[in-house]
């Protein structure tokens, strides 16, 4: 009878606990790493970047967009040496001018750069490697936007199959971010069905592989991770230390990147806000990177000492390229002993 009954409970139990594989909590994060001797300062001396600014990869080069400048918003280096070759993307109203960029999408097989105007609310292409060589050179017209609902950042696929960050305004001071399938040629937008059910006010950063079709949701104000498939079902939920269900005052995810198999986030834990020297108001930018596998489990974290704005990763040379708010303004991060 005691044989039975133990029997009864483990396929009991086993059932009732299969649901519960997609919630992860995860309590400690305590694998630490100082990586901070290990940044290194790459040296811009032919242009000026503002500090809000973020980088791109496409083929040989690195792309930085620069949202603050006056007249290029555009600048681009040699990848491998980050050797400055030139600037585009003039701002204005003019026709090939740019007035509010946003998103700097990259088509890698057709070395295209597709530029967000979210005031003219077009976006604009680029070829590269015409850009490299033509200072004359003038982009095209690649689509419209709706202003309903458009792209914010996205991975380009083609033409047909982008996967993105879809905002749609609601009211004048508020908006709704859904992750989403988006046709270019159509403007077709079709969002993925998984949202977390107790995430009263979403706010996320977005990233996605096709290579590991998957595609991670990271919440900017919750202690939350989720990993969907690119069909939009869930696959994980993943709970930090500090989960809770209400809207914090904490940042805590920044951006995501896919890092071959692993998954790399910036993270802060810090106030989003806190007081400067002089008594105004300070942005707390992360200074963190957290690893997970695949799976979303925990595997370490790269603390760099530094305050990370945004970044990209560099497959081809294992390393990440920041853009930062600190006492050095642009480097990289190599990743070869320190991510096997």
């Amino acid at each position: 009878m005691n044989k039975l009954l133990y029997l009864f409970f483990v396929v009991f139990i086993g059932g009732c606990g299969s649901g519960s594989e997609t919630e992860k909590y995860q309590k400690k994060r305590d694998n630490i790493i100082d990586v901070r001797n290990q940044v290194k300062e790459i040296v811009i001396e032919d242009v000026l970047i503002g500090r809000v600014a973020r980088p791109f990869l496409i083929d040989n080069y690195l792309v930085i967009g620069d949202y603050t400048s006056n007249d290029k918003l555009i600048h681009i280096f040699n990848k491998k040496n980050f050797d400055y070759l030139t600037s585009v993307a003039s701002v204005g109203q003019g026709p090939n001018e740019i007035t509010n960029m946003g998103h700097i999408g990259i088509d890698e097989i057709h070395h295209k750069l597709y530029v967000s105007d979210h005031g003219k609310q077009k976006i604009f292409s680029y070829d590269i490697d015409s850009v490299v060589v033509d200072s004359f050179y003038t982009p095209k017209v690649k689509m419209k936007m709706n202003e309903g609902k458009f792209p914010d950042r996205y991975l380009y696929v083609n033409d047909s199959l982008c996967i993105g960050l879809i905002i749609e305004p609601i009211g004048s001071n508020n908006f709704k971010p859904s992750v989403a399938k988006w046709n270019m040629n159509t403007g077709e937008i079709v969002l993925m069905k998984y949202e977390h059910p107790n995430i009263k006010k979403k706010r996320i950063s977005f990233t996605a592989s096709i290579e590991n079709g998957i595609y991670v949701e990271c919440h900017n104000y919750h202690d939350l991770i989720t990993i969907c498939s690119l069909n939009g079902n869930l696959k994980y939920n993943i709970y930090g230390p500090n989960w809770s269900d209400e809207k914090s005052k904490t940042s805590y995810y920044r951006e995501a990147v896919f890092c071959k198999d692993k998954i790399l986030v910036s993270y802060s834990g810090e106030d989003t806000f806190s007081k400067d020297r002089i008594g105004g108001m300070k942005l707390n930018n992360p200074t963190k990177f957290l690893v997970f596998d695949l799976e979303g489990n925990y595997i370490k974290t790269l603390e760099t000492g530094y305050q990370i704005y945004e970044y990209c990763y560099d497959r081809e040379n294992n390393r990440i390229i920041m853009i930062l708010d600190d006492e050095i303004q642009i480097a990289y991060l190599d990743l070869d002993e320190i991510i096997d």
